[in-house]
């Protein structure tokens, strides 16, 4: 982020501090979910299509303060949104192991014990003690869970189960594969080079009392529990999921059938519950408000999440509520619009000092994606106490046009050439701000700086909260 960037979002965050409006008029741009912005696909020439034109936008029934002298960049964006989050963090909780799956660790997991906290066999087999031939020594033999066995004298062997302490004086574990015993002589013999502490898991192996496992920030996952398990926890500290509240705007959408008689699909209404706990937020079910003022007024005063997302609206058009209802309530818009395509109306407000952040995405379904993860998760992130991520770069195939002006995120999917050659990202056909199919096959997006880029430039990339695209991507590439 250049220093512009940076100062930028410290004038945003001590305008939201000392709550003083910021006057000016909206901008003039923004789509319902059946307009369009301009989009250029990958494999074609800039100059191959035209923004289409919606009707002039009628006056907003409110006036409109808090507005900023300047849309956003995406990169100013970003950082903004996620040092907003980590202004205003959840409150940390001691959670039982069975509650804390998906919430983030407040505190750095320490080990409270040795792991393994004692001399262990890592195989079942024969501990024995000294060189061999050793002596079998009659019984059931040594069986995990049981009490420090009697120490065993130089030619002795006894049986052992995996797991089971080893005796004090031994000196490896030969597994069963590679041992013979003689019954008629009562011996065993090795079969294979015996080396000393073979298949025994010293204790502190793993790691010591008090060693860092894991740091703050860290997402709990199964393994994650099962290491504190362990290493000797019943809880852990840990932040909640964020969570959240979804409003789904516009009178134009239906939630079942097909389209008809001007009416559309609700597309975002079923995507972004998914979505966003897939980016660690507990969500609630999508309220469905219309382009109903007072009804979207009432959820955002009344709302006791993190965050509330709302769908469409951020245009200036006659039922475009989202400002005015912002305006009424007192909100402070830290972001007003961003220099990223699809997606620039996009805004981030915070109703009052203690929360909660409203994200406002665009109307149309694939430029509510480049909201969400332009100003959500980085957002959330912020709120949970998750450390970012670290950027990462790829070579992309194939020329990307650009905006002339604005970043560009377009879906991509990762590839490896056939003779073993790097890695590398191929941008997908259907990548206009109204469309879905593209993102349905990406597992990722490609952030195109302005004025685009040439096949074999290296591009960030935003990776997708699922692992890789599905087969059928093969018919969306360019």
């Amino acid at each position: 982020m250049t220093p512009e960037d940076e100062r930028a979002v410290e004038e945003a965050l001590a305008l939201v501090a000392s709550n003083r409006p910021d006057h000016g008029a909206r901008p003039d741009h923004g789509a319902r979910p059946g307009e369009q912005e301009h989009a250029v696909s990958p494999s074609s020439p800039a100059s191959s299509g035209s923004p289409t034109q919606a009707a002039a936008p009628s006056p907003p029934s409110q006036p409109v303060r808090a507005r900023r002298h300047r849309t956003t960049s995406w990169s100013e964006a970003r950082a903004l949104a996620a040092r907003a989050g980590r202004a205003a963090p959840v409150a940390a909780h001691r959670l039982a192991l069975d509650r804390a799956l998906g919430h983030v660790l407040a505190e750095a997991l320490h080990a409270l014990t040795d792991l393994p906290s004692f001399d262990t066999s890592a195989m079942d087999g024969w501990v024995v003690a000294g060189p061999g031939p050793w002596t079998v020594r009659e019984g059931e033999g040594l069986l995990a869970g049981h009490s420090a066995p009697a120490g065993l004298p130089d030619g002795a062997a006894v049986r052992i189960a995996t797991g089971a302490r080893i005796p004090a004086d031994a000196t490896a574990v030969l597994r069963s594969e590679h041992a013979h015993a003689d019954e008629a002589k009562g011996l065993l013999f090795a079969q294979r080079e015996v080396v000393p502490g073979q298949d025994i898991r010293p204790r502190g192996q793993e790691c010591r009392t008090g060693d860092e496992l894991l740091p703050a920030g860290t997402l709990v996952t199964a393994p994650v529990l099962g290491l504190a398990a362990a290493a000797g926890y019943d809880a852990l500290v840990a932040v909640p999921r964020p969570r959240v509240d979804v409003l789904v705007l516009g009178d134009e959408l239906l939630t079942a059938g097909l389209p008809h008689d001007g009416l559309i699909r609700d597309a975002l209404g079923p995507m972004l519950g998914p979505w966003l706990r897939a980016l660690g937020a507990e969500v609630g079910e999508p309220r469905r408000l219309g382009d109903d003022a007072a009804a979207l007024r009432h959820a955002l005063t009344t709302s006791d999440a993190d965050l509330v997302v709302t769908t469409g609206g951020t245009a200036a058009g006659p039922v475009d509520h989202v400002h005015p209802v912002l305006a009424e309530v007192g909100a402070e818009l830290l972001v007003d619009g961003v220099d990223v395509r699809p997606g620039h109306p996009m805004l981030l407000a915070r109703l009052t000092a203690q929360g909660p952040y409203v994200v406002g995405l665009p109307g149309n379904p694939l430029a509510a994606v480049s909201g969400l993860l332009t100003l959500a998760e980085p957002l959330l992130r912020g709120i949970a106490g998750r450390p970012a991520q670290e950027a990462y770069r790829a070579l992309v195939h194939d020329e990307v046009q650009g905006h002339p002006h604005d970043t560009r995120l377009v879906p991509v999917v990762h590839r490896a050439t056939h003779e073993g050659g790097l890695d590398h990202v191929v941008p997908l056909h259907y990548n206009g701000p109204a469309m879905l199919r593209g993102i349905a096959a990406a597992d990722g997006l490609a952030v195109v700086p302005p004025g685009g880029v040439r096949s074999g430039t290296e591009v960030e990339i935003l990776d997708l909260p699922w692992a890789s695209a599905a087969p059928w991507a093969e018919g969306c590439f360019t």
